[in-house]
Parts: C-alpha cells; structure tokens; sequence
C-alpha cells in the first residue's frame, strides 16, 4: 500500500485521489461471525475506536465515552428520519409468496415498489397480506407501483426491512419486535426511511442529558434513507459511480444553529454518513428558512468538506460508496487501518455493529 502523508490541519491530501480511484482499493475480508445480527443490550454499551481526523491510529472504547472525547462546546447533526415498515409478505390468488418492498409515497395510498418475484406478476392483480389486500398498478422504471387496501396503514401489514446482511426468521413475533424498537435511533421523528442512519443508534436518553449539561448541542436534519444505501459501487472506476437520489429536509432552526456554530469557531460533528451528505449539499451555512430538496451528492476522494469537522460512522460494507465517503473524510490508508483494527479486535460490524468516531481533535 502506498504510503500518503496528511495536511498539517489533519484533511486528507489530494494526492489521495490518484491512488483511490479503483473500487478495489475498498475491498477488505470481513470473518462472517464479525457481522452483527443483534443489537447490543444497551445502545451506547457499543464499542467504538476514537481517532483524530486524517491522523493515523485510534483508540477503543466504549461508544458512552464519547462526552469524555469531546471538548463540550461541539454541534453533533443527528438523522430524524424513521423507518417506516416498508417490507410486506404477500400471496397471489394461486398461493405463491411474493414480497413486496415500498421504495417511495406517489399519491394517496399509491407507493412505487420492488416485487419479487416479479416475472409473472400482471397489472391489476390483487395481493393477499396480513390486513387490507395490495392491488398491483403498473410498472413503473425499474420497479412498480402499487395501492394499499383499507387506510393504507402500514403498521398493519409490514415489517421493519432489515439488511439482507441480518438473518431473521420472520415468523419469530419476539424478535420482530426487537427490532422495530431497536432499528430506530432515539431522534426518529420523520417516516420514510426503508434503512436506518445507523451511527445514531448508538445514542441513548442518558447520553443526551450528559451531553445538554456539558453544553454539547444536537440539532436534526432529515434524510429519508434509500435502498441505494445498500448498492455496491460496481464500477471499477469510482469517478463513475453515483448514489441515488434521497430526499432531505433542514428545519430553519437547524440552519441558525449551523450558522451560529460555524460563526463562533465551534466544531461540527455530523452523526452519520447521512447527516455528513445533508451538511455538504447544502452549501453555506447561513440562517434562512427551511430547505427540502433532493440530494444526490456521492462523495469521493478530494472531496472538499466544508460544513463538517468530525464523524460519526458505523463500519460499512466492502467496495460500497459508505466507505468511499468515510475514506475521502479520513484517508484511505487511516480508514483501512482502523477497519483492521476493528477486525483484530473482534469488533461487530454493520447496522447493529460498532462505531469509530472521527473527531477533529481528541481531548485527554
């Protein structure tokens, strides 16, 4: 591996760019028994390497220490969007399982969808599920559009849609319902994400009052979170890949409090990838009233951030545009070597997993 030097400021250099462009570049052996299939007991029990950003090395410990590597005057940027349950079990007339998986609300009870299997599937047909029947539309794209029967309540006939990662039978009522507690970060406000922005998931009410009384401030933007979160970059080239586009919203409160943190020298600390690609699309931070807009920024290396001084991030798949977006933040080399350490170090991995916490300086 080539070695980089870092800026004196701790960003990652340009010359990052040169020796990162291949998706290959990304690929790292994971033991299948590090992959996390349940939450831990308590959420911020979790464990998490602290590290300085574009520094090499970290520090592990525990995700309830972070207050204690923080200097109390930060702006943490969390993710409100929740998970609605958008996955549904169906049968047809004849019998057969097919499942149903919402992508996007059209207009009353109307979503664009995924079926699968899909290839016998006719316009009109009538879906059978746990409450009111589907009735299948008509394609749409790449997938479908479909109407739910009754009030269009979801709760009624769906589940929480999991990563194709976590293995669950879903025929076990008690584990179902675990998760559709625990696959909600304790800021879910908004509904419309079909994945969880899993760094907030680290976080508990205790942790939000200790951080209150050190006068840490937390504000919310929302990213409704896509199946494109899932979506490995297939291109060898990076340069040629891009994430599909996400709806997100900044209330003009949280705008203030942006502006005012930049304003007075206080660090920002984005909660998550999600949050990270809100603050870097919105350009300057200045008050003004709310922004709802669409995002498709796919950050890669010699990206300059601009809105974010630190990061918090769970660790994410192999060749995925997560780990491009983390790599461009820290390094390449930095991020691998923390992923390593993660490894060595038994730590658990993806949504239910651990976390690093990228700071723009530790305090000891």
């Amino acid at each position: 591996m080539t070695t980089r030097t870092t800026r004196s400021d701790g960003i990652p250099p340009a010359d990052d760019l040169s020796a990162a462009e291949g998706i290959s570049s990304y690929d790292f052996d994971l033991p299948e028994h590090l992959i996390a299939q349940q939450p831990v007991l308590e959420r911020s029990s979790s464990r998490c390497i602290f590290c300085s950003r574009g520094r090499p090395g970290g520090e592990s410990a525990y995700f309830r220490d972070l207050l204690d590597h923080l200097n109390g005057n930060e702006l943490l940027v969390v993710n409100d969007t929740r998970v609605i349950p958008a996955r549904i079990r169906c049968h047809r007339q004849s019998g057969g399982a097919i499942e149903v998986f919402l992508l996007k609300p059209l207009e009353d009870r109307r979503w664009r969808a995924w079926l699968s299997p899909a290839r016998r599937i006719r316009s009109g047909e009538i879906l059978k599920t746990t409450g009111p029947p589907l009735k299948v539309i008509d394609r749409s794209g790449s997938g479908w559009e479909v109407e739910l029967g009754g009030d269009g309540n979801l709760d009624e006939i769906g589940e929480v849609p999991l990563p194709p990662y976590i293995h669950r039978d879903h025929q076990d009522q008690r584990t179902q319902s675990i998760d559709r507690e625990r696959y909600q970060t304790i800021f879910a406000r908004t509904p419309g994400a079909v994945a969880a922005p899993t760094a907030g998931l680290h976080f508990d009410d205790s942790m939000l009052q200790q951080a209150k009384l050190t006068g840490i401030q937390v504000v919310a933007v929302t990213l409704h979170v896509g199946p494109g979160t899932f979506k490995p970059i297939e291109e060898e080239k990076i340069c040629n890949h891009r994430v599909d586009p996400e709806l997100y919203t900044v209330s003009s409160q949280t705008r203030t409090a942006l502006s005012e943190a930049r304003a007075s020298g206080r660090p920002i600390i984005a909660v998550g990838t999600t949050s990270l690609r809100v603050l870097e699309s919105i350009g300057p931070l200045e008050e003004g009233p709310t922004i709802e807009s669409e995002t498709d920024l796919t950050i890669l290396p010699g990206h300059k951030f601009s809105n974010v001084d630190g990061l918090v991030t769970n660790f994410h798949l192999p060749r995925s545009s997560l780990l491009v977006l983390v790599s461009s933040f820290h390094g390449l080399e930095n991020t691998l070597a923390l992923y390593q350490q993660a490894i060595t170090s038994d730590f658990r991995f993806y949504s239910y997993g651990d976390c690093m916490a990228i700071l723009p300086g530790i305090n000891r």
